[in-house]
Order: structure tokens, then C-alpha cells, then sequence
């Protein structure tokens, strides 16, 4: 998938991206959610630019980790 194809797939919201706080309000999709005491829970937000990267890092790692597979007997 290209760029377009993998943004598509997000639902874009003016937040505040996790590793860019100081770009102020930007579109932003939701990532992920950090547990805070009691049953509340922190929504976790990225910009494009962060969606992408995260993206990268996790297809990066999984293909690292398929290579470590061995057979048992």
C-alpha cells in the first residue's frame, strides 16, 4: 500500500500527536490507549508523518522477528 492507501485507513480528528506536541492542533488518528488509575483510559494520537513511522517500526520488527522462527522437533 502506498502512503494515500495506508491514511485512508484512519479516521483523522484535530488532536495533538504524541511525539509532536508543540505543532498545536494538527489532524490526528488515534493509535493507541495508555490505562490511567481507575477504569479511565488516555487516547494516544499521531500525525501523518507519526502514522506512517509507526507503521514502518511494526512491519520492520515483524519481518525481523519471522526470521528468528525455528523448527522444533
Amino acid at each position: 500500500m502506498d502512503r494515500t492507501q495506508i491514511l485512508a485507513c484512519y479516521d483523522w480528528v484535530d488532536g495533538v500527536c504524541f511525539r509532536h506536541p508543540g505543532k498545536g492542533e494538527v489532524p490526528t488518528a488515534k493509535v493507541g490507549l495508555v490505562p490511567l488509575l481507575g477504569s479511565n483510559k488516555h487516547e494516544v494520537r499521531a500525525c501523518a508523518d507519526c502514522v506512517i513511522a509507526l507503521g514502518d517500526m511494526k512491519r520492520e520488527s515483524s519481518s525481523r522477528s519471522a526470521g528468528k522462527c525455528q523448527a522444533t522437533e
